[in-house]
């Protein structure tokens, strides 16, 4: 038995292509998007309408993301991101409008899905962890925590993405997956990344892929699609995460956000001098 479990694309279409064209050549039994398909990036409607796409011809299985959450959350009668703020959410009002403003099919997301392996054992797959979906699994995060992260009762695999950072590991009797991110790598490797699990001699196996794919048309798409023009100035940030495969809006938040709320620089300046700083 073979599984695919694929994360955060954040609206890289052509880092989705690719990773769908190994995904198809490997022909895997199952595959699983484990949240973030769309948000923190240019083609946020192209890849839920692929993803979609999958899910209806191939029975690809979807769980809810964060960034689906965000996306929900604009859509709501009193959305957030007002005032100072304003800036900060333009790119997830950005990504619900390219949707139409139709968030039906991240409602229909699930928290999460589990697949049973040849033995009857559960492969558990959700977005961040099994406390909810910015509950990140690190290369970093210690045992303790990754047993509660991992849930009770504990199943023989958890998938995860989130932290855009991959690992395979085991804890107990439970083999942990992070499987990177399709379309915004944060280890410093700029190629996508998904999880293949294997059934081999009684018990699960985990590899994570990296792909090449051409991040040239991703950087176009920035500006074909309006994204980098109308999406606001951490749509700049975003393109520079692409860039590096590193994280930069959490240290700029965390540098910048008390700031920016007090109203002592607005976020375009923010994100201007962490450009020119970092």
């Amino acid at each position: 038995m073979k599984l695919a479990v694929l994360a955060d694309i954040h609206a890289n279409l052509a880092a989705l292509e690719a990773t769908l064209r190994d995904i198809d050549a490997w022909q895997p039994d199952a595959v699983v998007v484990a949240g973030d398909v769309v948000n923190r990036g240019p083609q946020p409607a192209e890849c839920l309408a692929l993803v979609l796409e999958q899910q209806d011809a191939h029975g690809w299985r979807t769980v809810l993301g964060n960034h689906e959450e965000y996306v929900i959350q604009q859509a709501g009668p009193n959305p957030p991101g007002k005032d100072a703020l304003a800036d900060i959410y333009r790119p997830t009002r950005w990504t619900l409008e390219q949707l139409g403003g139709d968030i039906a099919p991240l409602l229909a997301m699930p928290f999460q899905q589990s697949i049973a392996g040849p033995d009857g054992s559960e492969v558990r797959v959700v977005h961040a962890s099994t406390r909810g979906t910015r509950d990140g699994i690190f290369p970093m995060t210690d045992d303790d925590t990754l047993r509660e992260q991992i849930g009770h009762p504990a199943p023989a695999a958890l998938c995860v993405g989130h932290t855009h950072w991959p690992l395979v590991r085991r804890v107990d009797n439970t083999l942990v997956v992070n499987v990177g991110s399709v379309g915004l790598p944060f280890d410093g490797d700029s190629r996508a990344s998904y999880g293949r699990l294997t059934w081999t001699a009684g018990d699960w196996q985990a590899e994570v892929i990296r792909l090449n794919y051409d991040r040239q048309l991703t950087e176009e798409a920035y500006l074909t699609t309006g994204f980098l023009e109308q999406a606001g100035p951490l749509a700049r940030l975003h393109l520079e995460e692409l860039r590096s495969a590193r994280s930069e809006l959490f240290s700029w938040v965390a540098t910048y956000e008390d700031d920016i709320l007090h109203r002592r620089i607005t976020v375009e300046e923010a994100v201007d001098r962490w450009l020119a700083t970092n």
